[in-house]
């Protein structure tokens, strides 16, 4: 008889989002929960969802008509729509169409959730901007690769970017203590961890809603690169508005465990563009930035992201963005089409760009990218460095550098022969060829 305790989950969006699923489980399975891979093993059916983008609604709305599907064939069965959608909702359009949904959880009912499931608890009221943020105490579970798991350092966001929902879904800025965050890192450590993903909407802005505790990202790394044991830290998302001479003397040091890696989503390089985009910083004050980094910082990878099409976006500025990336060649980077999001400054500013138009320049830009990537990868061809394993399947080991993050970045694929390779271990590899999409190499012993 099958168990009416067994939880099926489906985690949409960013690696913040997962932290958030990884929560979500770790609440159920400490509460009487067991997790199932199959749909049709499970009597609760969970979908944590994304809404930054339309794209990604689109997906939440399919993922829920698949829950809906799985939940007319057996009686008794439970769907929860968890996360973003639920917050970005504001006027319950979507919580009408899906009417049949048996519980719409928000963000700071993540750590009710069993008591919500189980009628103890009801949801708390939408309106209010979240303002939950959990602790090293707080149950999850790991979903992610056993050597990899996502630090989520702080929530929300105080940057209130034009085009951007994301402070109206996630609430403003509230960063854990340094105390906390080292704790939790701890025990991932200890639980064999080699890859610590350092996340929020922005680690660089991390400290600042608390400025009397003296908090900052950079103390906050000093305390975990203290943290005994053989395992990278890589930084996501960081703001280049936010960049302190502290941070930036960190990241020079040579005698860390956080990698030469930054992702640092520009968006654009126009002055009026980004001034439209209420990003903080100029054009000269970039490209300062960037060139201190690039000097200062051995071995940098730069990551970075672009929108084009944005309202008012000229051939003249798109021109300039097309210079700019062949000026700094960053070594991985994403362009994304401006789409106008519902409630944001941005999506009711005039001169909009019609979608074909933001499309074509993306897809122009990326073209240009590419080739910059591929000449940057083909540098490598002859070098040995070290990588981790990811994975071994078919008799190749898919494995990644510091230049390379995980899901978003390149891999290296290595051929294992006789070798006995495990994933989570650190190997020495050279690099024999490479191209825009990745690398391929030999173990050196």
């Amino acid at each position: 008889m099958k168990s009416q305790h067994t939880l099926y989950l489906v985690s949409l969006g960013c690696s913040k989002n997962l932290v958030d699923t990884e929560v979500i489980a770790g609440n159920l399975l400490s509460n009487g929960f067991s997790l199932v891979f199959e749909p049709d093993e499970a009597d609760l059916y969970i979908v944590n969802t994304c809404a930054f983008l339309p794209a990604a609604r689109e997906e939440a709305f399919a993922a829920i008509n698949d829950g809906l599907a799985w939940k007319k064939v057996g009686k008794g069965r439970k769907l929860i729509v968890a996360g973003c959608l639920t917050e970005w909702d504001k006027s319950g359009a979507v919580r009408k169409r899906f009417a049949d949904v048996d519980l719409w959880s928000g963000v700071d009912d993540i750590a009710a959730i069993s008591k919500l499931v189980s009628g103890e608890q009801t949801p708390l009221p939408r309106g209010k901007a979240p303002c939950w943020l959990y602790d090293e105490n707080t149950p999850r579970l790991q979903l992610t690769l056993p050597h990899l798991a996502y630090l989520k350092i702080a929530d929300g966001c105080n940057n209130c970017c034009t085009y951007c929902s994301i402070p109206s879904i996630r609430g403003a800025l509230r960063s854990r203590p340094i105390a906390s965050v080292k704790a939790e890192a701890e025990m991932l450590v200890a639980n064999g961890v080699k890859e610590l993903l350092v996340i929020a909407q922005d680690v660089t802005a991390y400290g600042m809603d608390r400025p009397a505790d003296g908090e900052t990202l950079p103390k906050l790394l000093e305390v975990l690169n203290s943290i005994p044991g053989d395992f990278w830290i890589r930084l996501l998302y960081t703001h280049p508005a936010h960049y302190t001479p502290e941070f930036i003397d960190f990241m020079a040091r040579t005698d860390t465990k956080v990698l030469p890696y930054l992702d640092i989503p520009l968006q654009h390089i126009s002055e009026h563009i980004l001034d439209a985009m209420h990003r903080h910083i100029g054009k000269t004050a970039i490209i300062d930035l960037l060139h201190e980094l690039r000097r200062r910082i051995a071995g940098l990878t730069l990551r970075t992201t672009f929108i084009t099409g944005f309202p008012g976006e000229t051939e003249a500025e798109f021109a300039e963005l097309m210079d700019f990336i062949a000026e700094i060649k960053f070594e991985r980077c994403g362009v994304f089409p401006y789409s106008a999001e519902p409630g944001t400054i941005a999506g009711a500013m005039p001169d909009q760009i019609p979608t074909e138009l933001a499309e074509k320049r993306a897809a122009k830009l990326m073209r240009r990218q590419r080739l910059i990537m591929r000449k940057c990868n083909q540098s490598y061809i002859g070098k040995t460095l070290d990588l981790l394993i990811d994975d071994v399947e078919d008799g190749v080991a898919i494995a990644r550098g510091g230049s390379d993050a995980p899901e978003i970045d390149e891999v290296v694929s290595v051929p294992v022969g006789s070798r006995r390779v495990h994933p989570g271990t650190i190997r020495r590899v050279k690099i024999v060829a490479a191209n825009a999409d990745g690398f391929v190499g030999e173990f050196t012993r």
